[in-house]
């Protein structure tokens, strides 16, 4: 897709919310499930941006579906709550799983805690684990819904309410890139909505239990994912900005 034509989605989307408050998520996914009737899922990390979308999709009657991926290595808790999810809206959650085989020959190969010995061993772990099950969810679909906040980390300071995903060829819808954490939790509390206790925890990113420790106040939101990188940009290959769609710049 052409930065023309990236430019006039986010042009249609900002006409969506025209006149609309940020945190009433309706207009935007509505427009969403309009523009790709049965061509768009959403990504769901059980996070609780995730969580507040869901209930936005649920509460307003949106047809979107929603998927998540299992590494094999989450929380207990992170169970617990798509169960929990589930019961409390109704429906059901597409897990979607990573093929066995890589998993065993990644492991056979390197080892069952391959992601401590190297950055690029843990992006390795991340693919099989991660991103080639969201390519395989994502694939045939023309659009997907994040939970991404711009507020989240650095890497995700510049993203806009609609990009275009290069790397899948697929357009990338973020409702809540200009929430902030207060609006974000105002919301799960006004409306009640199922999370993640975790959180509660000092775990404002919530990843494999491998690879996640609480946060110390004062750290930043995503220090306690991968803790043990010096390296500052800490994502696992499922989100990459450096395709970044720009009025001014265009493609970046």
């Amino acid at each position: 897709m052409d930065t023309a034509s990236i430019i006039s989605l986010k042009d249609e989307a900002a006409q969506a919310k025209t006149g609309v408050n940020k945190h009433d998520l309706s207009a935007i996914l509505r427009w969403a499930q309009n523009r790709y009737a049965g061509r768009i899922a959403f990504a769901s990390s059980l996070g609780l941006e995730d969580q507040v979308i869901v209930d936005a999709l649920v509460r307003h009657d949106i047809d979107i579906p929603v998927f998540t991926l299992d590494t094999g290595r989450l929380f207990p808790q992170a169970y617990d709550l798509l169960a929990k999810t589930e019961a409390r809206y109704g429906i059901r959650i597409k897990v979607l799983f990573p093929e066995a085989r890589a998993v065993e020959s990644m492991v056979a190969k390197h080892g069952v805690n391959l992601f401590l010995a190297s950055v690029e061993k843990r992006r390795e772990c991340c693919r099989v684990r991660k991103v080639e099950p969201l390519n395989r969810a994502l694939s045939g679909l023309s659009a997907w819904v994040t939970g991404l906040r711009r507020e989240q980390a650095d890497s995700r300071s510049g993203m806009d309410l609609v990009e275009w995903d290069e790397k899948r060829g697929l357009v990338k819808i973020n409702p809540l890139a200009d929430w902030s954490e207060t609006d974000v939790r105002r919301y799960v509390k006004e409306y009640d909505v199922p999370y993640n206790l975790l959180h509660d925890r000092g775990y404002p990113s919530i990843g494999c239990a491998c690879c996640t420790r609480a946060v110390e106040p004062g750290e930043d939101i995503r220090a306690g994912r991968w803790w043990w990188e010096r390296e500052g940009k800490k994502e696992c290959g499922l989100h990459g900005y450096c395709n970044h769609i720009n009025d001014s710049k265009g493609v970046v």
